[in-house]
């Protein structure tokens, strides 16, 4: 299971940016549909499901029979339904005055997450599976570090993150809550 964090500034430009593969099992669902197929007709039509998405070609199989894009190839991919789900983020912000947005968008698998800060700091995360607590938690964690950055009195809002601590201890927290 993999999750994809992105912070953008708020002009929108992206100042970080983060890829967590989880060891966490997957929760299943099985549709009614999916369980009384064989799992080599779930996984037929995975080249035309990639080709209509806009990924790469290259295909990872899992041992459920599902099929999932693989290799890192399709990060085009992935920012294109962060950027895509910005409007999306948006209306929701103006209709809720939290600053946890829980699922804003989906596209396919992806499921689109959003924290608002009080500063119009966008932190979004694409993820596969429903764990809103853990996200939530994710989120304030990952928040706290990004006032703590923002302190430094020689960095801005806009300029992008490169500190090592900070990466090293996002990591850690996706590593605790997702």
């Amino acid at each position: 299971m993999s999750h994809h964090l992105f912070i953008l500034s708020p002009s929108d430009t992206p100042i970080y940016n983060l890829t967590y593969s989880s060891t966490k099992p997957a929760p299943t669902t099985n549709s009614p549909l999916s369980s009384n197929l064989p799992t080599w007709s779930t996984s037929a039509f995975a080249g035309t499901l990639t080709a209509l998405s806009g990924a790469s070609s290259t295909t990872q199989h899992t041992t459920g029979g599902g099929v999932r894009i693989g290799g890192g190839q399709d990060r085009h991919v992935i920012q294109m339904i962060a950027n895509a789900s910005l409007d999306a983020i948006e209306d929701v912000m103006r209709k809720e005055g939290a600053m946890y947005l829980k699922s804003v968008d989906k596209f396919n698998e992806w499921t689109v997450s959003a924290f608002i800060t009080p500063g119009n700091t966008k932190f979004v995360l694409l993820h596969e599976a429903k764990n809103d607590e853990g996200i939530k938690s994710f989120f304030y964690e990952v928040w706290e570090l990004y006032v703590k950055t923002m302190l430094n009195p020689f960095h801005s809002n806009q300029q992008v993150i490169r500190s090592s601590t900070f990466d090293t201890r996002v990591r850690a927290s996706a590593k605790k809550y997702l």
